[in-house]
């Protein structure tokens, strides 16, 4: 859904920020996309950081994240647009957070990214409890953020798990 009127400069800001430019108006699946660039930049731009510098992008993308999204709904007239996906990046990054998978980390990077990838995506659209609850609890740009920052723990906790048992 587009704005009846022109945006100002902040409306225009958040949107991009919120849609992540152009990556929220991909036509089919905009979460996987704004997944799959995530996890795409991530080995370069967000994991080779020391951990508490990762968590702290995490919140930075958090607050901006929760800013943006909620002026994206209020512009675009709608609860949680799918073209909003600068909470998947979040989900995403979060699940990538306690580990090291930078672009020259192990020979398993690929294995590893496509892994958090799915598992991620899966809590994401499933939405198991308390995901769901989350969602439900949580209004406006910060319930859009948190419940993919949930799903991105469980997949990082699903992760850590897996790697343990293999």
């Amino acid at each position: 859904m587009r704005p009846s009127a022109p945006l100002s400069p902040a409306d225009a800001g958040a949107v991009f920020i919120a849609t992540l430019g152009p990556i929220g108006r991909m036509p089919k699946a905009p979460g996987t996309w704004g997944s799959l660039a995530a996890t795409c930049a991530a080995p370069w731009l967000f994991s080779p950081l020391p951990l508490a510098a990762r968590l702290a992008v995490l919140a930075l993308v958090l607050l901006g994240g929760a800013w943006a999204a909620g002026r994206a709904e209020r512009i675009m007239g709608s609860k949680d647009p799918g073209c909003v996906v600068v909470d998947e990046l979040l989900g995403q990054w979060a699940a990538f957070a306690p580990f090291h998978l930078a672009a020259d980390s192990a020979a398993t990077l690929p294995l590893d990214l496509l892994l958090l990838f799915a598992l991620f995506r899966a809590f994401d659209i499933v939405k198991p409890w308390p995901i769901r609850a989350v969602e439900r609890a949580v209004p406006g740009g910060l319930g859009v953020m948190l419940d993919d920052l949930v799903a991105g723990v469980f997949a990082a906790a699903s992760f850590a798990l897996l790697r343990l048992a293999f």
